[in-house]
């Protein structure tokens, strides 16, 4: 995988530097930012190498100065999904988002929230570079699980402790939901939404109000309002953010 931005740069060289082939450099390049990144280099052990700005572009036309090859983000077994404090688990569940920019946005909403992902094995965006530069570097940071059937992954996540919450606009209102404990919000893909079966295996469907037209919101904007929600209900309950 080809990072090409400075911030997923540094933020693969920080969380995973032995993954990591190599960081190229525009050698004509001398600017506070790429000095930063180079004492990153340093400090971590990752090998450096220098070329003129066309051997960047070659890589990557969208490069900030810097360029990395590193192994493509492996994902985390399905058990990783159930660690962590029991009646603190935040999960978000995607059935097939096939749109590497909205994986992204999700996870970087995940990160915001300390929230795991997990997604299907098929149909949906690869872990990526698209989906790196989304994220902001969030993909580093967000444990990712795939699942080989959604609808099993949800049975067994309700046998682990967890509500399973889905968003739909068929859903009752999401705000009268209770999202406290171990949750899994449940997300569908782009334009159809959850399927079926997915739908079936949650506890409880919430919509999200729409004052104008539109029906529904694009996936990574659904999942940072409910996830908020579910953060607001946990952390600022009774407070004066409530």
């Amino acid at each position: 995988m080809i990072l090409s931005r400075l911030h997923p740069i540094e933020e693969a060289v920080r969380s995973r530097p032995r993954e990591i082939e190599w960081v190229l450099v525009d050698s004509g390049k001398r600017d506070r930012r790429v000095g930063e990144l180079l004492r990153l280099c340093r400090e971590h052990r990752v090998p450096l190498r220098y070329g003129e700005r066309a051997a960047l572009d070659r890589l990557a036309r969208d490069n900030q100065g810097a360029v990395a090859r590193l192994a493509v983000r492996g994902y985390l077994p399905e058990d990783e999904a159930f660690s962590g404090k029991r009646g603190r688990r935040l999960l978000l569940v995607l059935d097939g988002v096939q749109d590497p920019q909205n994986l992204g946005a999700v996870l970087r909403v995940a990160e915001g929230v300390g929230a795991g992902v997990a997604v299907p094995e098929r149909g949906s965006a690869p872990l990526s570079d698209a989906v790196s530069r989304t994220s902001a570097g969030a993909v580093e940071r967000v444990p990712v699980v795939r699942v080989g059937n959604v609808r099993r992954f949800l049975d067994r996540a309700k046998e682990e402790g967890f509500r399973v919450v889905g968003l739909d606009p068929t859903g009752s209102d999401f705000y009268a939901l209770d999202l406290t404990g171990d949750l899994a919000l449940v997300l569908g893909a782009e334009g159809r939404g959850m399927r079926r079966l997915v739908r079936e295996g949650c506890d409880l469907v919430g919509r999200l109000p729409m004052k104008g037209e539109l029906a529904s919101l694009n996936v990574a904007a659904a999942a940072a309002v409910a996830a908020y929600e579910a953060l607001r209900q946990r952390d600022f309950s009774g407070s004066s953010f409530d």
